[in-house]
């Protein structure tokens, strides 16, 4: 197995044990006995697992914001993008193996004791902001909701984990559609 499949299929266990169980409770052997790669192979692509943690949330943050921007991009120009947003929240929090925010999750669990997995959460809620930073932008609304707008997603997915109900989407499309209605 070459260095690219043995990536791949390490990333690929990463992601259903650590989004599952939780990046504490796994560890590498657990991953290495799920990618069917060999001990040796793992350590040689990810020599650590907080690298792994690393490109794990890497990765996820590429595919989570291509999915997220692909849903809100097919919606009307305008607020009805900013919207979306909830929208796709909605039905995020709705699948079956649904836990939360991987994000949200590792940084409490490592933020504290890993300042390189805190920083790769850090870059990808900055990414989340500048993204929802531009379709408000090309709504033409003003730039002060950016960061509201951003909270009511972002409180969205801590409510939705803890309840287990995709319903705190709904509430927080509720409070973006009053806080761009009252400019």
């Amino acid at each position: 197995m070459d260095r690219a499949e043995a990536e791949v299929r390490l990333l690929d266990a990463a992601d259903a044990l650590f989004y599952e169980r939780g990046v504490q409770a796994v560890g590498m052997d657990q991953v290495r006995t799920a990618s069917g790669v060999s001990l040796k192979r793992l350590y040689q692509v990810f020599p650590s697992k907080s690298e792994l943690v690393r490109a794990w949330l890497e990765r996820r943050d590429r595919r989570w914001r291509a999915r997220l921007a692909e849903y809100a991009d097919a919606r009307p120009a305008g607020a009805e993008r900013v919207l979306a947003v909830y929208d796709w929240l909605y039905e995020w929090f709705g699948e079956p193996d649904f836990r939360g925010c991987a994000f949200i999750n590792s940084f409490g669990e490592l933020g504290a004791v890993d300042p390189a997995v805190a920083d790769t959460v850090r870059a990808h809620k900055r990414a989340f902001h500048a993204y929802m930073a531009g379709l408000v932008a090309a709504a033409g609304e003003p730039g002060q909701t950016v960061g509201p707008l951003v909270l009511l997603a972002e409180g969205a997915m801590t409510a939705a984990a803890i309840s287990g109900s995709p319903e705190p989407a709904r509430q927080a499309r509720q409070g973006a559609v009053q806080l761009l209605a009252a400019r």
